[in-house]
């Protein structure tokens, strides 16, 4: 009887002493909780299983959890745990659940005698929650705890906080300690899980004292890996994320032409063209990797790298898959000292498992589908990663003349004093463009052709040229140096991910990190305009390099007496306008939340730029150096820098287009040209060279958004947050992640308090109520001190003809007496309707109101009945998500949220500043926000657009008679100085929102809800004419004098004469490789002593020493 009433799941209560009718299971579970805790007792009449009983009867039957609320979302949150957790062929099992006893006891225990509102777990969950999102100390949890005990004696709850992160990893999925050889040779995992020696070195895997081992067996280092199946089968385990795992398919955009996500990308598309088994299922998981080294104690001094591997799912929405709740932590790979080319060793129990979702995969219960069970399979689309990490992991030394992975043995580079250049982009070129034998770009024709295409075949010959090397760091084994054959290129290994089946017919397998490359590059380009004397590129050797290339005489060191003089250079600012650029960086002010507060960066005598984190640089390249560059130094120069600042707005774009890929791809190799006729050699290290690839990638790969290192950095935060004992920090992170991870789980369920998936943005303006007229959603979220005023008669007509005349609703009426007044004859009937039309509408409506006419609603009844004289001012307001302050009090704060814009009817954008904030009362608790402004004229004369950057004088102002625009109308821009045209003009900059999208949640919007959101919102112009001769040795006479020159001109001159004859062929070992490497990473890749996020995301500087 019972079997026949399953609900539409396969779910039915569980009448077992442990449930006691409060959880559901479907039927094995149940049989297996009725044989191990036993049948309810006074459960006689079977209610809950298709017995009928009568109303008198049925009030002696226990009622499922008399003493806990019935709705308790724990109950939900255990039984999709449970029924997902437990494997399919074990679900009648008796040990299927027993891991969950001490929950299902706090589940079903009264928090406090009488009260039903809460049972123990629920309460505790809550309690850790609130914990977790506000950063509480340990001890502090504690000492509430025991204020809690004291204040209600008989409440059931845990004692410390220890006991109830023990019950919390109850709920979470736990992690694998694998030990690791002390050298990093091998794991003892699998075949070698026994071992007392490591199998490569014979070391032992004990920690010892004195050649003894101590009494405890202590590791020397310990692997944390957490299992990526169970994780993954939790995304479907809710009903919360189980259909977002869907999202691919039906977001994906429909024009081939627009990417949005990585589904509309080339790479994706191949893959399911080449695996059409795995594209059929779209629960099938695609997944990407992260990883890179930060130091987890907050002293920086303290010399240590640890490496997180995190995962994220490509399966969901855009504005989800980056988001730190649905990344998960893979490996946790311990220090202090970097993998490096040992990595491989760390990568193995992941791969394998990547391996087994990929062959066989797992049994998953999908709650969207009926909870039916599908074979759900996984497959790794990329890595993601700054560029020495790459190297790790791929295998492809980035160090050397070949370091560029994408060009492999074609790379251009050239020898230059003390390092490497990536010079001579001209063979980019066709071979009979008039460029190629110019001789002004390093004093010789070009006649190499274009770097070679190479196929997943050509790349799999060479790996197969590539020797075995031994892993490790031991200097007997590993740790041996050996020279590289040529036959080798830059390979240093093949990598452990060829072994997943499908990796070698990938085609982006690496990305390139957009994050660093930009920052590297801003790096190199304003240091190098300011004349930073740590990062500036035109160091003393590279006009010797000039000197040895015979090129750009006028820039060549010459002795003077004793000294050695170098000419200032056309690409560098003088004094007066490197200060100059410094106040216009101090003077510019962000709208909230946009960016940082760039003149913290601004030395006090407005010399010096310093402490520029990642998101600082990627501002100041899309935003303030177009801007400021434009009158400081020579056309042709700054021209090429805003082109290359162009072309990073196109690839940043939420939505990139194909084309305007395609036609960057050929404009960046005329810019990167154009920048090798203006800087020396040493100005090109090998991220000038990468942004060149960085095109064919986004048409790969999709937007650059989901493929760069921003949300993985930000994630390291919040893994080093974790870290309570500095002695045992791996141990810290593990421990709180797992507690974390389920605490996120939980709170999906959780509506009655704020959680990390309901709580209200920063700019949230709250729930408006839907109204039928859509003037009356024009609402905000009102910011300061309420004031009453009395506007004008003449204004307030003025805003209520507005509001009338943009009520869409009413737009009969406003054509009806268009009409009467060309009947009536009128010479001027656009100001006479203007004038009329509020007190006709009126009487209009008013003499339908009285015939009872269904049209007259009461919100129309409202709108003709005029407002109250009384409006309501405001100081500032949010308004969909973003924040609107007025004129007056925006000059006194440190940001800027008074600049608007609107769009007009024949395409044009009108500008201007928020005035006043008002909000109009209409009858019936109804009312209207109009925003009033202060619009700039823009005719040809007072707004000029050139090279993408809209310029505009604010001393004009237009539409006096027309102020008024609806809040929700508004779009926000900021404004800055524009140093080329004077005090009274700004440059307008356009503002996108993190948390507006452009993609409806079902993802079946094509409409860019955003300014400047697409690549196509930028148009890239690069000038194709013919190079001019530039005199790049600055006309204003300086000279700047080198106190220790090493040599005379004349000595180096001769010292170096080979270098002219260098070949670009390439004798390099292994030994010297790694060697150059390791100090790179030294000096680049201080991720291993630092947390490189938003706050403190320096330490990843890719520069070559300039030491030289």
């Amino acid at each position: 009887m019972a079997k026949s009433h399953v609900n539409d799941r396969g779910f039915i209560r569980c009448p077992c002493n442990r449930c006691i009718n409060n959880a559901q299971h479907q039927l094995e579970v149940l049989e297996s909780h009725i044989h191990r805790f036993g049948f309810m007792s006074d459960y006689n009449e079977w209610i809950y299983h298709g017995e009928n009983v009568n109303a008198a009867s049925s009030s002696n039957v226990p009622q499922p959890n008399s003493g806990v609320h019935d709705r308790d979302e724990m109950f939900e949150v255990l039984e999709d745990i449970i029924s997902n957790d437990a494997e399919v062929d074990q679900l009648g099992s008796q040990s299927s659940n027993v891991q969950y006893d001490d929950l299902f006891t706090a589940l079903n225990s009264e928090l406090y005698p009488g009260v039903s509102s809460f049972s123990s777990l629920n309460f505790l969950v809550k309690l850790m929650h609130l914990k977790v999102m506000n950063k509480w100390t340990n001890k502090s949890f504690d000492e509430l705890l025991k204020l809690l005990k004291l204040a209600f004696p008989k409440m059931d709850l845990v004692e410390s906080h220890y006991e109830a992160k023990k019950l919390m990893t109850k709920m979470g999925l736990g992690y694998q300690s694998i030990h690791v050889c002390k050298n990093d040779c091998a794991l003892f995992w699998n075949e070698n899980s026994m071992s007392e020696t490591c199998p490569v070195c014979s070391e032992s895997r004990w920690k010892m004292q004195a050649g003894r081992r101590t009494g405890k067996n202590v590791p020397h280092k310990v692997l944390r890996y957490f299992p990526l199946a169970p994780r993954l089968k939790r995304l479907f385990a809710t009903s919360k994320t189980a259909k977002l795992m869907r999202w691919h398919q039906a977001g994906k955009s429909t024009d081939d032409n627009v990417m949005r996500h990585p589904v509309d990308g080339r790479a994706w598309k191949d893959f399911d063209r080449k695996h059409p088994e795995f594209a059929d299922d779209v629960r099938n998981v695609r997944l990407g990797l992260a990883t890179d080294g930060f130091n987890p104690f907050n002293n920086m001094s303290i010399s240590y790298s640890m490496w997180p591997v995190v995962m994220t799912t490509y399966n969901l929405p855009p504005w989800l898959c980056m988001k730190p709740e649905y990344l998960m932590l893979s490996l946790l790979i311990p220090g202090p000292q970097s993998p490096g080319k040992d990595m491989d060793v760390f990568l193995q129990p992941l791969i394998e498992e990547l391996k087994e979702l990929w062959e066989n995969g797992i049994d998953t219960r999908d709650v969207g589908n009926d909870r039916k069970i599908f074979k759900m399979r996984a497959a790794l689309l990329w890595t993601v990663n700054d560029f020495p990490a790459r190297s790790s992991l791929s295998g492809w030394s980035g160090q050397g003349y070949k370091a560029c992975p994408t060009c492999n043995e074609d790379t251009p580079s050239m020898r230059v004093i003390g390092k490497t250049a990536y010079f001579g982009h001209r063979r980019f070129l066709p071979s009979t463009h008039r460029w190629r034998s110019n001789l002004d770009f390093d004093g010789r024709t070009e006649r190499k052709r274009p770097p070679r295409r190479f196929s997943s075949v050509d790349i799999m010959d060479q790996l197969r040229r590539v020797k075995t090397t031994i892993s490790g760091k031991h200097p007997n084994y590993g740790g041996v140096k050996r020279k590289r054959g040529d036959d080798e290129l830059n390979w240093r290994k093949k990598s452990i991910f060829y072994e997943l089946p499908y990796w070698a017919e990938i085609e982006l397998k690496h990305n390139l990190d957009v994050m660093h490359i930009e920052k590297n590059i801003c790096d190199s380009l304003l240091g190098t305009l300011m004349g930073d004397p740590h990062k500036s590129k035109d160091i003393d050797n590279a006009r010797r390099d000039l000197q040895n290339l015979g090129i750009r005489y006028e820039l060549h060191l010459y002795e003077d007496g004793n000294k050695l003089m170098k000419p200032a250079a056309e690409y560098t600012f003088s004094d007066a306008n490197r200060r100059k650029f410094c106040r216009f960086v101090r003077s510019v002010k962000f709208p909230d939340g946009f960016a940082a507060n760039l003149s913290k960066n601004v030395a006090q005598n407005d010399s010096r730029i310093v402490g520029l984190k990642s998101h600082d640089c990627h501002v100041i390249m899309q935003r303030l150096l177009p801007v400021g560059c434009r009158s400081l130094v020579n056309k042709t120069i700054s021209s090429t820098i805003i082109e290359l600042c162009t072309f990073f707005n196109q690839l940043c774009a939420r939505t990139v287009n194909v084309t305007d890929m395609v036609k960057a791809q050929d404009q960046l190799v005329i810019i990167l040209c154009k920048l090798e006729r203006i800087f020396p050699p040493a100005f090109f290290d090998i991220m000038i060279h990468l942004v060149l690839h960085l095109p064919e990638e986004a048409i790969l790969g999709g937007p650059v958004y989901m493929r760069w290192m921003y949300p993985f950095e930000r994630y390291l935060k919040r893994l080093k947050d974790y870290v309570r004992n500095a002695a045992k920090p791996e141990g810290s992170i593990s421990e709180g992640y797992v507690v974390d991870e389920a605490l996120t789980f939980c709170s999906r369920y959780f509506d009655d308090i704020e959680t990390r998936f309901n709580r209200p943005d920063r700019n949230d303006d709250g729930i408006h109520r839907t109204r039928r007229l859509f003037v009356f959603e024009s609402q905000c979220k009102p910011m300061g001190k309420q004031s009453q005023v009395y506007v004008e008669k003449n204004v307030r007509d003025r805003a209520e003809f507005y509001i009338l005349n943009n009520s869409p609703e009413i737009e009969t009426y406003l054509n009806q007496h268009k009409q009467e007044l060309q009947l009536r004859g009128c010479l001027n009937p656009d100001e006479t309707h203007r004038n009329e039309f509020a007190d006709w509408f009126f009487e209009k409506i008013y003499a339908m109101n009285r015939v009872h006419a269904p049209e007259v609603t009461p919100e129309l009844l409202s709108l003709a009945s005029k407002s109250n004289i009384v409006v309501s001012s405001y100081p500032a307001c949010i308004v969909n998500g973003v924040r609107f302050v007025t004129h007056a009090r925006d000059v006194r704060l440190k940001t800027q949220n008074s600049g608007v814009s609107v769009p007009g009817i024949e395409n044009e954008i009108f500008y201007g500043q928020l005035q006043e904030i008002l909000e109009f009362s209409y009858l019936n608790d109804f009312s209207v926000v109009l925003f009033k402004c202060k619009w700039f004229r823009c005719d040809s004369r007072r707004m000029v657009t050139k090279n993408n950057i809209t310029s505009i004088n604010i001393t004009s102002e237009s539409y006096k008679d027309d102020q008024f625009i609806l809040a929700s109308q508004a779009q926000q821009v900021f404004y800055v100085e524009d140093p080329s045209r004077g005090p009274n003009w700004r440059v307008v900059q356009h503002v996108n929102h993190r948390s507006i999208w452009d993609i409806t949640e079902d993802g079946m919007s094509d409409i860019d809800l955003l300014q400047d959101n697409s690549s196509s919102n930028f148009t890239l112009f690069v000038d194709l004419g013919n190079l001019p001769q530039i005199n790049l040795q600055r006309n204003d006479g300086d000279v700047i004098p080198i106190v220790q020159p090493f040599t005379t001109v004349s000595q180096h001159v001769n010292e170096t004469a080979s270098f002219l004859n260098d070949d670009d062929e390439e004798d390099v070992s292994e030994e010297d490789d790694e060697t150059v490497e390791e100090s790179a990473d030294e000096e680049i890749d201080e991720g291993n002593d630092a947390v490189d996020t938003e706050e403190d995301d320096d330490d990843h500087s890719y520069h070559t020493s300039d030491s030289d």
